[in-house]
């Protein structure tokens, strides 16, 4: 993703989570329903299990709200965030329910049994359904979840999940790969995916300190900006453009904010609805 490029007729479309206000959130369903519409890309988050296997999944545990626990009982919000994914094995993981409980947030999803997938049962299962639908595959952003001070706890040094990550890249990808964003709020993720690949990389920010100083502290510009889209201030959008920063924002969903999101310039828009971009957008 070229800098400077983020001034386009319209905004690329990404499917937040696959498509979270349709299907639930981070399931094979939602990424393959996703690709329905005319889609630009699809975003999802990595954690890693306690045997090195790279799962999609939004939390390093179990979200209460949507995740049944791995014996199909109902979990209260501190029994999810106690079952660790980092210090759980896969096959434990798959046994646990995220597709049967409704989002409160999302009422027109539709439910049906679903296990959290390995980042390569989903990047084959797109490719797959690419092909039926006579498409090239999708972007992929990738989020990498971590957190500072949970190294050794909840993921391990931004140095080894950056490479677990790259290397299921390699394996499972087809050549030649789609475009490729890696993303994370953690600076030192971004700055390990800097160091170890030449992919693209991108800062993800929710909170309101300045955007050069995050840049100050990631120690060079990132390829892309991933602010959260109540963050797009004339500043924020001033201080992108003179750097030639592209911004790819989150997680635009109602229909007067994507209309309006959409004249700001920005390069991207990652929604829970990508029926809602397309209908609005013509595509």
């Amino acid at each position: 993703m070229a800098r400077g490029s983020q001034l386009l007729q319209r905004p690329r479309i990404y499917g937040h989570r696959g498509c979270r206000g349709l299907r639930p959130e981070n399931t094979l369903a939602a990424f393959l329903h996703a690709l329905e519409w005319p889609i630009d890309g699809l975003e999802l988050d990595v954690v890693l299990s306690a045997d090195n296997q790279v799962v999609v999944s939004h939390e390093p545990w179990l979200n209460a709200d949507i995740c049944l626990g791995p014996t199909g009982e109902r979990l209260t919000p501190e029994q999810g965030r106690g079952f660790n994914l980092y210090q759980q094995p896969y096959a434990t993981i798959r046994r646990c329910d995220c597709g049967s409980l409704r989002h409160p947030s999302f009422p027109e999803q539709q439910l049906a049994p679903a296990y959290k997938p390995l980042l390569s049962e989903v990047l084959e299962a797109v490719a797959r359904r690419s092909a039926e639908l006579h498409r090239p595959v999708p972007a992929y952003s990738i989020e990498l979840k971590s957190e500072p001070h949970a190294d050794g706890l909840l993921q391990p040094a931004p140095a080894v999940f950056v490479a677990r990550v790259l290397a299921e890249l390699d394996a499972y990808l087809h050549r030649p790969w789609p475009e490729l964003l890696i993303m994370s709020f953690d600076h030192r993720v971004v700055q390990a995916a800097r160091m170890l690949s030449s992919l693209p990389v991108c800062l993800l920010i929710e909170d309101n300190l300045a955007v050069e100083e995050h840049v100050h502290q990631l120690g060079f510009l990132p390829d892309v900006l991933g602010p959260q889209h109540t963050l797009l201030t004339p500043d924020l959008l001033r201080w992108c453009q003179a750097a030639q920063l592209p911004i790819v924002t989150w997680t635009v969903n109602a229909l007067s904010d994507l209309g309006a999101v959409a004249k700001l310039g920005v390069h991207g828009i990652t929604t829970d609805y990508p029926n809602r971009a397309a209908s609005l957008l013509g595509l």
